[in-house]
């Protein structure tokens, strides 16, 4: 699942494995918890993050690596937050079965709409859950609700021009191949799952 920061494709990746019974792999929920094990992973990953700037692409691949050997993957997942650098998508050609389909989906939201929802996003200070600023309480724990530290609008800004400098090109990368496809995000959330499920199975030939 790809898009840029902010179109939703945390959501719809959720969303659709849950649909699927297949796990949903959130690079960013793997790397929270291999911080909590390195401290110095941890100081150097918030440092990279808070800045907007991306981890180290070997770093990410080897968390990457090691979370589809394990055997709830054998069925298929999702992939969330990953690929994010060309270096990345060409390592994950690699830790791929031969033969195994990669369906790839393209989030497509206008750059203003972006801002709008970055600028919304709140977290739980207490349990960390994302949340938006439509809620005042956290719905998981009921702690207050902050604006995360990586969507400040210097970072959002940074995190928007990174994404157009090394992401972008992954979405060229994988746009010729038979099993791309591109979705509106930029309309109600559930139309954007209907699109993606459409767009899957025209892709796997099912229903």
């Amino acid at each position: 699942m790809l898009g840029p920061p902010g179109a939703g494709k945390g959501t719809q990746a959720a969303r659709f494995a849950r649909s699927r019974q297949v796990p949903h792999i959130s690079t960013g929920e793997v790397l929270r918890r291999e911080r909590e094990k390195d401290p110095e992973l941890d100081r150097q990953a918030r440092a990279t993050m808070d800045a907007g700037r991306l981890v180290d692409d070997d770093v990410v691949i080897g968390i990457v690596r090691r979370r589809l050997a394990q055997p709830d993957t054998r069925d298929g997942f999702v992939l969330d937050g990953f690929p994010r650098t060309l270096m990345q998508a060409e390592a994950l050609d690699h830790l791929l079965d031969d033969g195994v389909p990669l369906v790839v989906v393209d989030i497509e939201v206008p750059e203003e709409t972006l801002i709008e929802r970055l600028r919304a996003r709140r977290v739980c200070a207490r349990c960390g859950a994302p949340a938006t600023a439509a809620l005042t309480t956290c719905g998981a724990c009921g702690g207050p609700l902050i604006p995360r530290s990586d969507d400040d609008d210097r970072v959002v800004q940074e995190r928007l021009r990174v994404y157009a400098e090394q992401t972008q090109p992954i979405v060229e990368f994988y746009r010729r191949r038979p099993t791309f496809r591109s979705v509106d995000g930029d309309q109600p959330q559930d139309a954007v799952a209907a699109d993606i499920s459409s767009a899957v199975a025209a892709v796997l030939g099912v229903q």
